[in-house]
């Protein structure tokens, strides 16, 4: 497994995009719309900024991550070349999947993210190129 991305919850997708660039040499590497969201990949040359900006009147995730917390980093995620086996090995160690089978993510990758609860506090997900 390696990094892959941080997620990053934000009201302004381009501005921090911008931003993200001129500081720290970060070109966007995708954009698109996905799951109500404005979802923006900046190229860090050995992983990415993925920046997540709900579109209006969006519900999920993301909107509720910035109405308690407000704008900062929500996930980060690891690539896996095998994300079922993945979850297996999280699971067999006594970490609790939120999705316990991978599912469409942003990109055209599958996705599977793990309890937080069960993972010291931090939202992790496994990524499948």
């Amino acid at each position: 497994m390696r990094f892959d991305h941080a997620g990053v919850a934000t009201d302004d997708a381009a501005a921090l995009a911008d931003l993200y660039g001129a500081a720290f040499d970060a070109p966007v590497a995708h954009e698109e719309t996905f799951d109500g969201l404005s979802v923006t990949f900046l190229d860090l040359g050995n992983g990415y900024f993925e920046l997540l900006e709900p579109l209006p009147d969006a519900e999920g995730a993301i909107p509720r991550y910035l109405d308690r917390n407000g704008p900062g980093i929500h996930h980060f995620a690891l690539a896996t070349d095998d994300i079922e086996a993945a979850i297996a090995t999280a699971v067999d160690a006594g970490i609790d999947p939120i999705d316990g089978e991978p599912r469409p993510g942003a990109w055209g990758h599958e996705v599977a993210f793990l309890d937080p609860r069960t993972t010291g506090g931090v939202l992790v997900e496994f990524v499948q190129h």
